[in-house]
């Protein structure tokens, strides 16, 4: 830890001088430690990707059935399910391909150049050739090219937060720190990655490459866990269950059917069949275009998904990790309270509220005074184009002065500064000479405590008059007041100054004037408070995760709705020293981690999951891209870093928590919405195979052919389950708990809705058979054709609720299911024309009337399955 250690003893650890490395030394570091750059793992090669989504059971027997095909010559047969299956595997490769992009983007942060000095002479160099022991100068304006131990710095500060997730400068310094320290604390090191602000310093490389924070970040992002959604871990199980019941189902009928003396081959194509009604061909493309349709939806509430099972995946969120600075927060400090001793004046620590900040009820001579040292005693600025520059603490000063109809650009025009004595971290004070009104004035800003010690005289309610215990001690008061709701307090004094000519110097800022206090914050949006407790209410906990401290972390989480009596914040250290059984212990009242590090979000997020909780995590800083990837569903910020963003399932283009809440809703919707499919496909396959295991027991014939099942399951069905999964969100979807990860696809009311519309199409299905069958066996495979496919058409209509029939949804309210159940009936139609009838095995028989009596048999299913819901409902 080079942060404990002092110059001196650092470089010498290192082997290094302050003159740099000789050339030779560089080289052998070189062949020994490698070069300053991200390594990245071998990646799967595109073929495999493609070859390894064949390893389904269910995509394996349909395989092994269009072989068999081929061989027979069913050519026409065997080529549709082929098609199906290719299409299935590239949109498989696309996805994993566009979840690969995180590395090569954390990979664009390395530096191009640094200047260094080596031989005792200054250079510049490629940043990839930089090795532990050079010495690196920086400016502001230059990234930092490796982690290092600052050996010298000049009011020196560094932008971190892709690192701490902190976006406010950090004032480093050279002076050893002595306790033991989180990496924001750690104000005597830089790292790789980070932003030079302000200043300039010299500093040793400790750290290269792999070996650097953003290295160990690299490092978790290739090892983090490429987590299944609850549906791809049910669907994966369901479908090993399934084809194992298909391959003995099919096996046992192709015993009975070669034991009753039947032909082998037609025996086999018999039971090729049993597996084709009863695989759904089609499912993985509904599921993913009903996906698809949440993404789009979820776009419009300014989510934008990167990977398509992210969707389904918020609908079963139980706990939410946010950041705290910009996703909660407005990530923009802002004055929101003000204190002049003696001068009545509006308070709004306990409801912070930028916006009504006024001016007007300040006495004119102390207001004037604090409104003039907060502008003028400041070196940012905002440009015409609205961009900030500068420290957002001063930043913030001046926009509180232009809320209130003050230019402050005026203003400096005005009082021009004559001379300056910058912010120094060791005094903890700046201060500007200005000319205000053919006066000489000194300005002071800085920490209250300090600017307490150098005052002489205050000002009450605009008097000047000696400073007195009471009135330092009301500050004092006030100054506490304001530090327990986390806000950051800067003092402000001035004093006259007699000479025109006058040069401040350290030992000048002494015998000041007291003039008053402001607070400032980073406000939680607007938005938040319910957004929070709408979470809440939907069994939904949210922890905040921040690189903030523990003090600002509890007083917003406390007053956003996240942090109640009871519950406990801890700092990243804190984290450190407990067992992972402590932690399981303590999980869940734990509200707040503070000053935490990459490794301590990915503990977190592994302990919810632990739990067996569906975790979402969000981010936006480099830091944060490990956890985003070890989620369950990682959300970056649309403004945040490229990396967190190729690291996440899902964008925020607003950075807003209450967007994530909206699109749980839409989540919900969708996965009720793809168990409504999903129902809808399997009532359909039992149905079918029911109708041939009867033809089997009663030793009919064939009651399909494996192109007509084709048929059904490729073509009518699609279009009607891909209408269901655009069903609106029903009233409850979020008054209740989210469902159980480990709850099965076909479980409790969707088990017992695809058995009771099952067997419901099945009976009408073998009825059909028989009455056809009184003229020949061909008429009878041709009903329980038309009435299979029928019956699945419109039990489209039952399917839209497990509890609402669809005279009370509205035969109309869902218009895309009547599109698909019309232009499903049109594409049936056309398999009875004279030229088609061949190619599905209708006979010349089947006639109008034949037609009506499969039709009646298929409005007959859906009033029963209708009919069925009432029944339970009563």
């Amino acid at each position: 830890m080079f942060y404990k250690k002092s110059i001196e003893e650092s470089i010498s650890t290192l082997n290094s001088s302050f003159e740099g490395l000789l050339s030779s030394e560089v080289k052998i570091r070189l062949e020994k430690d490698g070069y300053n750059e991200l390594q990245e793992k071998e990646k799967i090669p595109t073929w495999k990707l493609f070859m390894d989504s064949f390893k389904d059971p269910l995509v394996i027997i349909l395989l092994i059935a269009a072989l068999v095909q081929v061989f027979l010559g069913e050519v026409v047969e065997s080529s549709i399910i082929f098609a199906v299956l290719i299409l299935n595997s590239i949109l498989g490769v696309v996805q994993t391909k566009k979840a690969e992009g995180s590395l090569a983007s954390l990979k664009q942060l390395s530096v191009p150049n640094a200047k260094v000095i080596r031989n005792n002479t200054k250079i510049n160099i490629s940043s990839r050739e930089l090795v532990p022991g050079d010495i690196v100068i920086l400016e502001a304006g230059d990234y930092v090219p490796a982690d290092g131990r600052i050996i010298e710095a000049q009011t020196f500060k560094v932008v971190e937060g892709m690192l701490t997730g902190e976006s406010e400068p950090v004032l480093k310094y050279e002076d050893i720190i002595k306790d033991d320290s989180a990496l924001g604390d750690q104000k005597n090191m830089v790292f790789s990655g980070s932003m030079v602000v302000y200043g300039r310093a010299m500093y040793v490389v400790t750290a290269c490459g792999m070996n650097t924070e953003v290295g160990k970040i690299a490092n978790l992002l290739e090892n983090a866990e490429n987590k299944q959604t609850p549906l791809q871990e049910k669907l994966d199980d369901f479908g090993k269950k399934l084809g194992i019941g298909i391959v003995a189902l099919s096996a046992i009928i192709f015993g009975i059917q070669v034991i009753r003396g039947s032909n082998v081959v037609d025996s086999f194509m018999f039971a090729i069949a049993i597996a084709v009604a009863a695989i759904p061909e089609a499912l993985s493309s509904i599921v993913t275009i009903v996906l698809a349709v949440g993404t789009n939806t979820m776009a419009k509430k300014q989510a934008i998904i990167r990977k398509l099972p992210a969707v389904e995946t918020l609908g079963s969120t139980s706990i939410i990790c946010t950041d705290k600075t910009g996703t909660l927060t407005q990530n923009k400090m802002t004055v929101v309270d003000t204190y002049m001793y003696g001068v009545e004046e509006l308070s709004l620590a306990d409801n912070i509220d930028a916006s009504e900040i006024a001016l007007t009820n300040y006495n004119l001579i102390q207001g004037e005074s604090l409104t003039l040292a907060s502008v003028l005693c400041n070196d940012s600025d905002i440009t015409h184009e609205g961009v900030e520059i500068g420290d957002p603490t001063e930043v913030a000063l001046i926009n509180f002065a232009q809320k209130n109809d003050l230019n402050y650009k005026e203003i400096r025009e005005k009082y021009k500064r004559l001379s300056e004595l910058p912010f120094d971290s060791d005094r903890k004070l700046m201060s500007t000479v200005n000319n205000i009104d053919d006066k000489v004035i000194m300005l002071t800003k800085g920490a209250p405590d300090v600017v307490f010690s150098r005052c002489k005289y205050a000002l009450n309610d605009g008097e000047l008059v000696p400073i007195t215990e009471e009135i330092i001690n009301e500050y004092k008061k006030v100054n506490e007041e304001f530090s327990n709701k986390a806000l950051r307090v800067l003092a402000f004094a001035t004093k006259d100054i007699e000479d025109e000519n006058f040069s401040p110097a350290i030992e000048d800022e002494k015998d000041l004037t007291l003039v008053g206090l402001m607070a400032m914050i980073d406000p939680p949006r607007e938005e938040v408070y319910e957004a929070v407790k709408s979470a809440k209410n939907s069994g939904i906990k949210t922890v905040m995760i921040t690189g903030d401290h523990k003090t600002t972390a509890k007083a917003i989480a406390k007053d956003i709705g996240i942090m109640v009596d009871g519950d406990l914040a801890l700092t990243g250290q804190e984290l450190d020293n407990l067992s992972d059984e402590e932690l399981d212990k303590k999980l869940e009242k734990i509200s707040v981690y503070a000053r935490v590090s990459p490794e301590n979000k990915i503990r977190i997020v592994k302990a919810w999951q632990k739990k067996g909780k569906v975790c979402a995590m969000t981010g936006d800083g480099v830091n944060d891209a490990p956890a985003l990837k070890q989620a369950d569903i990682g959300i970056g910020m649309g403004s945040g870093t490229e990396v967190a963003k190729d690291a996440s399932a899902m964008v925020l283009l607003d950075d807003n928590f209450a967007t994530i809440v909206k699109a749980v809703e839409v989540g919900r919707t969708v996965y009720n919405n793809i168990k409504k499919s999903i129902t809808y496909l399997f009532s359909g396959n039992l149905g079918g195979i029911i109708a041939i295991l009867f033809a089997v027991l009663a030793d009919w014939s064939n009651p399909f052919t494996t192109l007509q099942l084709l048929f059904i399951n490729l073509v009518t069905d699609s279009l009607p389950a891909i209408a269901l999964g655009l069903e609106q969100p029903e009233r409850d979807v979020m008054k209740v708990s989210p469902r159980n990860p480990k709850e099965g696809i076909l479980e409790g009311k969707t088990l017992r809705a695809v058995l009771t519309r099952g067997t419901i199409i099945g009976v009408v299905t073998i009825i059909a058979q028989y009455i056809g069958m009184q003229h020949s066996s061909e008429l009878g495979t041709a009903m329980a054709f038309a009435t299979l496919t029928l019956s699945r058409i419109i039990q489209t209509f039952a399917s839209r609720s497990n509890t609402e029939t669809i005279f009370k949804l509205g035969f109309t309210s869902n218009k895309y299911v009547l599109g698909a159940v019309v232009i499903c009936l049109c594409m049936f139609s056309v398999t009875l024309l004279p030229f088609m009838r061949d190619i599905f095995s209708i006979p010349p028989s089947f006639g109008f009337i034949n037609a009506g009596i499969c039709f009646g048999l298929a409005i007959l299913s859906s009033l029963l399955m209708e009919s069925s819901k009432s029944i339970k409902k009563n």
